[in-house]
């Protein structure tokens, strides 16, 4: 089924401004005062959290048992997370260990 050009761009510029809604929402609620200490806490904890969560779904299948031994795995990963320090940019070291993991793979 094919949406007619009228119905599709419509879509486009209501997802566009859902989307400009929602990254504006922040800034014009607290522009003028603090956060609450809630979402300073939020803030604070919630994407180390998330990262774990993450690297724990990233590993969960992994067979450190048989041969690879989770090394395409932990190979990516250290690469990933050295990167990130050394460098401070999460696209180049995310990429980074993605390329690392499956050149490591197909060996």
């Amino acid at each position: 089924m094919s949406l007619p050009l009228n119905a599709a761009l419509l879509a486009t510029l209501v997802a566009a401004l859902v989307i400009f809604a929602t990254r504006l929402f922040p800034f014009a609620l607290f522009s003028r005062r603090e956060p609450p200490p809630v979402l300073r806490f939020v803030e604070k904890y919630i994407p180390p959290m998330i990262m774990a969560i993450l690297l724990v779904y990233c590993l969960k299948d992994v067979d450190f048992l048989h041969r690879p031994f989770g090394l395409p795995q932990l190979v990516a990963l250290a690469f990933t997370v050295i990167t990130y320090l050394w460098k401070g940019n999460s696209m180049v070291s995310i990429f980074g260990g993605t390329i690392i993991f499956m050149i490591l793979r197909n060996l």
